[in-house]
């Protein structure tokens, strides 16, 4: 530069000025500018203005986004993203230093739908909306289906369609809603909370038919997801085509891959119930009957080797008659031989007419006969006694004996034991009690043992 210039020519600006006019030729050269770095030095104060830095390898930029620019986001923001940023240049007078107004953000590489349903997935699952073992059954057969869908697409005629076909029987309550498009995800939350609150379904369906990422939104919401995982009735999601996966579908108890087959998990095939009972019954059928033959058999083994306490009674006394018998023949062998005996010895008398020997004979045979007689008698009489007390033993040891006294046989079903100890049975087991003169059929309704009631 010439030393030489006279002052006039100089022109010199101050700081002020040549700052004004640096910030009027960079906002009017750069109104509106694309930007693409990584994120550095992220924060938000208390103003909820988001401020950070767009560097690449060779420089950085300062730059700012207002409250009611961020706040309509999807996604969220951290150091190290790589972003595409559009904006305007401004220069901060005060400072001196020029900065980019963000008015639009968006990730590069991947779509902001994208990446806030990748950012939304990880944080529910990291609470554990997504664990299998929060995760219900569905009813085998349920008498009420819910379904959260919009009442005029294809998707609910599919639904009730294909309940029709498998099952008429089943009652479906309709919840309708929006699916797609602004306030949606609310119309969908409140309907899960009204099915809850009704608590007529035994399970619910939400569905609609499929979309691109932007028409799925509604099921990709916050909201949505935890009306979802909030339900105590279990939730079946049957949202999009059988490749598109949404957070609902994730947070459900389910995932179904269209709504048609959403329908077919939850209903079975009537004719196929109804098939499966036929079976059932026809095993049941064989099973009872081949346990009454076994049972029946058993009975009548258990009949046979019993002996029926009149038939013991009549046997001895056939024996005691035998007994007898017996005796009567050997008392008549007896005084046949003693009367042979005193024909002989009376022939031999009167061969010798000895008188004296007679009368003494005579005597001696009178004892003898009396003798024999008592003798017999008394045999008689211990051998009737002898009688008696058997027979007055067997009728106490007989069965129907006792319980003509008032006691009864008790036998626990279904096994028919014999029970000896209130341990064998318990409060409310059916008994068989047999008493004198019939059976009955009787419940347990409670014990006692040892003076103790146990109820």
């Amino acid at each position: 530069m010439d030393k030489d210039f006279t002052l006039s020519e100089r022109q010199i600006y101050t700081v002020s000025e040549l700052t004004q006019r640096i910030k009027s030729l960079l906002e009017r050269s750069y109104p509106f500018v694309w930007v693409a770095g990584e994120i550095s030095n992220f924060r938000i104060p208390v103003s909820g203005h988001f401020y950070f830095s767009i560097k690449d390898a060779g420089a950085q930029i300062s730059a700012v986004m207002f409250r009611a620019q961020n706040r309509s986001m999807k996604f969220g923001i951290e150091d190290g993203m790589a972003v595409v940023a559009m904006g305007r240049i401004n220069v901060y007078e005060p400072r001196g230093i020029y900065q980019i107004i963000v008015e639009y953000l968006e990730p590069k590489g991947i779509g902001v739908l994208q990446l806030a349903f990748e950012q939304l997935k990880a944080r529910l699952a990291a609470e554990g909306l997504f664990d299998e073992n929060t995760k219900r059954s569905l009813p085998f057969l349920p008498q009420t289906i819910g379904v959260v869908t919009s009442p005029t697409g294809a998707v609910l005629r599919d639904i009730i369609h294909v309940v029709n076909r498998r099952f008429p029987n089943v009652v479906m309550e309709i919840a309708p809603v929006k699916v797609q498009g602004e306030g949606a995800a609310e119309e969908i939350a409140e309907a899960l909370e009204l099915l809850n609150e009704r608590n007529n379904a035994d399970v619910i369906v939400v569905a609609r038919g499929g979309g691109s990422l932007e028409d799925l939104q509604p099921f990709n919401s916050e909201t949505v997801a935890r009306a979802i995982f909030a339900s105590h009735i279990p939730v079946i999601s049957a949202v999009g085509h059988e490749t598109d996966f949404t957070i609902a579908d994730f947070a459900a108890d389910l995932r179904a891959p269209t709504p048609s087959t959403a329908a077919e998990l939850i209903v079975p095939l009537k004719v196929d119930l109804l098939r499966r009972i036929q079976d059932i019954k026809a095993v049941l059928k064989i099973a009872v009957f081949q346990r009454l033959q076994l049972l029946s058999e058993r009975t009548l083994q258990i009949s046979r080797r019993l002996v029926h306490p009149s038939k013991q009674i009549a046997d001895y006394r056939l024996r005691l008659d035998e007994t007898f018998g017996r005796i009567e023949q050997g008392f008549s062998r007896q005084l046949n031989s003693m009367e042979n005996r005193l024909y002989v010895m009376k022939g031999r008398l009167d061969r010798c007419s000895p008188r004296v020997m007679v009368d003494n004979l005579n005597v001696l045979l009178k004892h003898y006969h009396q003798t024999l007689f008592s003798a017999m008698q008394f045999c008689l009489q211990s051998q009737r006694a002898t009688l008696r007390t058997t027979v007055a033993g067997l009728n106490a040891l007989s069965p129907l004996a006792i319980m003509e006294r008032g006691y009864s046989v008790t036998r626990a079903l279904p096994d028919y034991a014999l029970v000896r100890d209130t341990q064998q049975v318990s409060v409310g087991q059916h008994v068989e009690v047999t008493v004198s003169r019939g059976t009955m059929i009787c419940r347990i309704e409670r014990k006692a043992k040892d003076g103790k009631t146990d109820i």
